[in-house]
This record gives C-alpha cells, sequence and structure tokens, in this order.
C-alpha cells in the first residue's frame, strides 16, 4: 500500500515505473515526447496519482484494475484511452474472454451504444496484438 508520509517525487517514481510496465515503453514514451509545456502538469499528475498512487495500492490486482478501467472508459465514451487499456489489460494478464465479458456487461450498465463500440475498439486492437506475434 502506499504511503501518504512519501515524499511525491518517490510516487512519480512509482508511476513512470508502473504506467511503463503496463502501458510499455513506447507508448509512454511518445506519450511524454508529445507533451507540450503547458500539459505538462497534467501528465505529471496523472503519473503521480493514478499511476503512483492508485496502481501501486495493494487492494487490487493490476488485471482487475485493468477491467475495471475498461469498464469505466466505456462508460465515459473515452475510446482512446480505451484502446490503450485494452492493450495494458492484455499486459496485466487479462484473457481476451475476460475483456469480452467485461465489456459485455457494459452493455447493461451503460448503455448498446457505448458497448457496441467499446467492442469495435476492443477488436481491432486485440487483432492488432494477434498479429504482432
Amino acid at each position: 500500500m502506499t504511503d501518504p508520509q512519501t515524499p511525491p517525487s518517490d510516487h512519480l517514481a512509482a508511476g513512470m515505473r508502473v504506467r511503463r510496465e503496463v502501458l510499455g515503453d513506447a507508448h509512454v514514451d511518445r506519450s511524454m515526447a508529445a507533451v507540450s509545456e503547458f500539459a505538462r502538469p497534467v501528465q505529471e499528475l496523472v503519473t503521480e496519482y493514478c499511476w503512483g498512487e492508485v496502481w501501486t495500492r495493494e487492494g487490487l490486482d493490476r488485471r482487475t484494475r485493468s477491467l475495471l478501467n475498461l469498464a469505466m472508459l466505456t462508460a465515459l465514451g473515452r475510446n482512446h484511452e480505451l484502446a490503450v487499456h485494452v492493450r495494458g489489460a492484455v499486459t496485466n494478464g487479462a484473457t481476451v474472454t475476460e475483456i469480452q465479458e467485461a465489456l459485455l456487461q457494459t452493455a447493461v450498465y451503460c448503455g448498446v451504444p457505448a458497448a457496441l463500440e467499446s467492442f469495435r475498439v476492443a477488436d481491432g486492437v486485440l487483432a492488432e496484438l494477434a498479429d504482432a506475434d
């Protein structure tokens, strides 16, 4: 579990490590290289708090966190982030069936149009990953 007394710089470093482990060096390097000075503070905030504070907690494993993200991103209609997190879910050990089931459940709780779009996004990402193997 994260220590509330840990200096923020340690959470930022931990966040960058987890972010790279889940999303891959290439994705993080592209994101960080493309960030403007204006947007840099929000990238650091996301890395420190999302990845360094939440993703490092012991209460849920990374696979579960990934599946939750897929459902939440579907509900919010954030398809770019959904694609990123489908890749992360696979990296974190989620199976294609688990991803499919998480997205199927969103049809009931988030609405069929949101779920259909998420299935399209996930299908494309999973096909790319399969082609890369």
